[in-house]
């Protein structure tokens, strides 16, 4: 018995035209919207990049006019007259201001510690907001070394603009003085400024170095989660003792990294 094979011829109608279009369509709408993504990536981690350059080149403003007195007296004409040199640093102009102040006169912006013959100082501006940066955190088991800014005004649209260059002091006293000294980062999910800060532990300890050459060390007591708008980690209330309190976000953005810290003696 003979088998006939009948192919059924296919039709091209108006609707499979119409699907075909639109899948067509998807497609190349898929391919446009993957290159503007990965556009998007390279360009944010290019300006990450550009931000960890400036963040370093501000910390090595800092180290300009880090010498010791001994290094004073060799290399400029301070000599043991009560006098102190100060040096700041100012990215809006071409030259270092070096002025010669005497001890029973107060410099203008900028303040002496008694502990040592020289202060510098970097003052700049980032999109038009200005700051300053007197210190700096050190936490070598994150690998983090940045300057900490600190705004003129303090508004959210300031510290935003500055957060894009380093890491800034958000709420408290002055640098290492007693009081509960807040510092905001951003977490970038990667290596780069906060980022590594929700992976520190209790126990773990980090510096503040001011541009005047103190050094304070701080070991960690506590780390925690809160919702974006609880500020109570910035409470000043620290029974007369001296802590620092790092903010960042946690890897999805939707709470905050709190890590508390005390000054170890």
């Amino acid at each position: 018995m003979n088998q006939i094979l009948v192919t059924k011829k296919l039709y091209i109608t108006p609707e499979l035209k119409r699907k075909k279009k639109i899948y067509k369509i998807d497609f190349f709408l898929s391919i446009f919207l993957l290159i503007v993504l990965i556009s998007v990536y390279i360009y944010a981690e290019y300006d990450r990049n550009k931000s960890e350059e400036v963040s370093q080149d501000i910390l090595e403003e800092m180290q300009v006019a880090n010498t010791t007195p001994e290094m004073v007296e060799e290399d400029t004409t301070v000599a043991k007259d009560d006098k102190v040199l100060v040096i700041v640093l100012d990215d809006e102009e071409e030259d270092e201001e070096e002025e010669i102040i005497p001890e029973n006169q107060e410099p203008e912006n900028n303040i002496i510690n008694n502990d040592t013959q020289i202060q510098s100082v970097v003052k700049s501006s980032v999109a038009g907001y200005n700051y300053t940066s007197k210190a700096t955190i050190s936490i070598p088991q994150i690998g983090i070394n940045y300057p900490i800014l600190e705004g003129e005004t303090g508004t959210a649209e300031e510290t935003d603009a500055l957060l894009k260059v380093s890491p800034c002091k958000f709420w408290g006293p002055e640098i290492n003085e007693i009081g509960n000294y807040c510092i905001v980062g951003h977490n970038y999910r990667n290596s780069k400024f906060f980022s590594k800060v929700p992976t520190l532990s209790v126990g773990d300890t980090f510096t503040i170095s001011e541009a005047s050459g103190r050094v304070v060390t701080y070991k960690i007591y506590d780390k925690y989660t809160v919702e974006p708008k609880n500020v109570s980690c910035t409470s000043q209330l620290t029974k007369g003792k001296k802590e620092v309190t790092l903010i960042t976000c946690t890897d999805n953005s939707e709470y905050r990294v709190i890590v508390k810290a005390r000054e170890e003696k």
